[in-house]
């Protein structure tokens, strides 16, 4: 494979991947009952907001946030909040865990050590997708991070840390799309 196609392919390929990075549009979703898995893990969760992200043109997932009484976005991480990814294309679950660590990077240094623990874990949580796959992520502070295929639980990350800079990659000030996080974070006071 050529270099600048090699570079095309890794360039589609991260963008495509469980993160925010380029251009985004809200996508109205229809129904505002969480999914089961949120239901019954965090009672009385509500929409915060939801969007869809776009990559060159391509639909890649919509985005939904559920949240809890008393969420405060600049400090996202004190409360427990769900977030909910439903795939419009098949994308490599190893290609999802490596761009959200390169993205998690940007909420501070991260120890070789700790990184490659972190992708191990991710590589087992995250599974390959396809379209109409819906992966769920949820932040219970102070514990770490539980995850569900369509569902069906997967692997979690007992790591409170890992938590606070994965849900960090849509929801801190860095993020490298605040859009995203804006649309996101629109049925919620600041």
């Amino acid at each position: 494979m050529s270099r600048p196609l090699q570079r095309r392919t890794y360039l589609a390929l991260s963008a495509a991947c469980f993160l925010p990075v380029l251009t985004l549009q809200a996508a109205a979703q229809g129904s505002s009952a969480p999914p089961a898995e949120i239901g019954s893990e965090l009672p009385g969760a509500s929409l915060a907001g939801s969007t869809r992200m776009r990559f060159f043109g391509l639909n890649i997932y919509d985005a939904r946030l559920w949240v809890t009484a008393g969420f405060k976005p600049a400090a996202f991480w004190q409360s427990p909040l769900a977030l909910e990814l439903t795939y419009l294309r098949s994308l490599s679950g190893n290609a999802i865990a490596q761009r959200s660590l390169d993205e998690m990077r940007r909420g501070g240094p991260i120890s070789q050590d700790t990184a490659e623990r972190w992708l191990a874990a991710m590589i087992a949580a995250f599974a390959d997708v396809k379209a109409a796959d819906r992966i769920t992520g949820m932040h219970v502070p102070g514990q770490g991070a539980k995850f569900w295929l369509n569902g069906q639980p997967r692997p979690g990350i007992k790591d409170p840390e890992f938590s606070r800079l994965f849900f960090g990659i849509w929801l801190a000030d860095h993020t490298s799309e605040p859009r995203l996080r804006a649309e996101l974070l629109a049925g919620v006071a600041p």
